[in-house]
C-alpha cells in the first residue's frame, strides 16, 4: 500500500497566503522525513480554497527539495493550459528529478478561469478529450502534429523526450481525475489510472474501478495492464489518541474554509451552483476517511484498499489548519500508521 499526502495549500480563515504555501511547503518536506510515498498537489485559481495556482511549479520546488519522495499534481487542470506546454514540463521534471514526478490531470470546473485564461466554456465541456489526447501523445512519441478542434500544428519533435529518461522507458507517469462516467471512460480506453475524490466513499468508488476495467477491456487494454493499473483515492486523515479528539479538530477548522473557500468560486456563464453545506460536509469527511486513532486510520485505509482494489492514497492532513499540528498528524502517519500497514 502507497500512501502519500494531499496538499492543497488551504489558506484558512485569519491566515495570510503565505502562511498556507510554507504550510504547504514544509508539510511535504515532513512527508518525506516520514516515510510518506508520494505528496500531491492540488491547484486552484482566484479563491482561498487553495492558494497555489500552478501544481507543476510548487511541483518542481518540492522535486528539488527532496531525494526520495514522488511528487504528483492532483491535479493540473488541463482546460487553461495548453496540453504540449504542459507536457513539456512534465518531461523536464521526469527527467531531472530520476522519474519521481506524476503527472495528474483534470477538466476543473466552469469557472472564471476559463474566461481569464482566454480558454473558454467550450474547453471546459467539450474540449478535455482533445487536450488529453494530445498531452499524451506528447509524452509518448518521439514527434507530433495535431489537426483537431482547438489545436492545430505541423509536427515537430519532442524535446526532451521524455521516454529516454532512465527509470520509466514510458515516461513520466499520468493519471486522471475522475468523477464522472464519461471521465473514467476517457482514462480507461487510455489505459491511464484513475484519482477519485475524496467526496465520495468505498461504494462509489468500487464502482468506478470495476467500471474502468470494463471500459479497458472493451478497448483492447490487456490483462496485465489491467491489473497493473494504480488508481488512487483521494480522502482526509487526521490522527489523535482518541478519535473524538481527531474529529473535533477537523470540525473546529474545516468548515469555516470551507464556507470561504467554496463561496469564492466564480462560474464563468453565471450558471447557478449548489454549494456543500461547510459543516454536513465535513462530518461526511469525517466519517468516509481515517480520522481517529493510528490503529483505526490503519484499519479504515485497509478496509478502503480491500473493498476498492485501489492501494493507493492521498490524504488531506492539514485539515487543522495550523502549521505545527500539520507537521506532528504527518509525522504520526508516518510513524504509527504505515507500520501497520506492511
Amino acid at each position: 500500500m502507497r500512501v502519500g499526502s494531499f496538499v492543497l495549500a488551504a489558506q484558512f480563515p485569519g491566515q495570510g497566503e503565505g502562511e498556507a504555501l510554507h504550510r504547504a511547503v514544509r508539510s511535504a518536506e515532513v512527508a518525506e522525513e516520514a516515510g510518506l510515498d508520494t505528496v500531491w498537489l492540488a491547484e486552484h485559481h482566484f479563491v482561498p480554497y487553495g492558494t497555489c495556482p500552478s501544481a507543476i511549479t510548487l511541483a518542481a520546488l518540492l522535486l528539488g527539495r527532496t531525494r526520495r519522495i514522488r511528487v504528483g499534481t492532483a491535479v493540473s487542470v488541463l482546460p487553461t493550459v495548453h496540453p504540449v506546454a504542459l507536457g513539456e514540463q512534465a518531461a523536464l521534471l521526469h527527467h531531472t528529478s530520476g522519474g519521481r514526478f506524476t503527472l495528474g490531470v483534470g477538466r476543473g470546473g466552469p469557472w472564471v478561469d476559463l474566461e481569464v485564461f482566454g480558454a473558454g466554456l467550450e474547453a471546459y465541456e467539450k474540449g478535455f478529450p482533445e487536450s488529453l489526447e494530445l498531452l499524451v501523445r506528447w509524452l509518448r512519441e518521439s514527434s507530433v502534429a495535431a489537426d483537431g478542434e482547438r489545436f492545430r500544428f505541423r509536427e515537430v519533435p519532442v524535446v526532451p523526450r521524455p521516454s529516454e529518461a532512465l527509470t520509466e522507458a514510458a515516461g513520466p507517469e499520468v493519471v486522471v481525475a475522475c468523477t464522472s462516467p464519461a471521465s473514467v471512460r476517457l482514462a480507461a480506453e487510455r489505459g491511464l489510472s484513475m484519482l477519485l475524490g475524496m467526496h465520495v466513499g468505498d461504494e462509489e468508488k468500487a464502482e468506478m474501478v470495476a467500471l474502468w476495467r470494463q471500459h479497458a477491456r472493451a478497448s483492447g487494454r490487456s490483462s496485465e495492464e489491467i491489473l497493473g493499473a494504480s488508481h488512487v483515492s483521494a480522502g482526509v486523515c487526521q490522527i489523535a489518541d482518541r478519535r473524538v479528539d481527531a474529529a473535533e479538530t477537523l470540525m473546529k477548522a474545516m468548515p469555516g474554509w470551507l464556507k470561504q473557500g467554496l463561496e469564492a468560486h466564480v462560474t464563468v456563464d453565471g450558471r447557478t451552483r449548489r454549494m456543500r453545506d461547510p459543516l454536513a460536509y465535513t462530518e461526511l469527511l469525517c466519517g468516509l476517511h481515517p480520522v481517529g486513532t493510528a490503529r483505526l486510520c490503519a484499519d479504515r485505509l485497509a478496509a478502503t484498499s480491500e473493498r476498492t482494489g485501489i492501494s493507493r492514497f492521498a490524504l488531506l492532513v492539514e485539515g487543522s489548519g495550523d502549521l505545527a499540528a500539520t507537521e506532528e498528524n504527518v509525522r504520526r502517519l508516518g510513524a504509527e500508521v504505515l507500520p501497520q500497514l506492511v
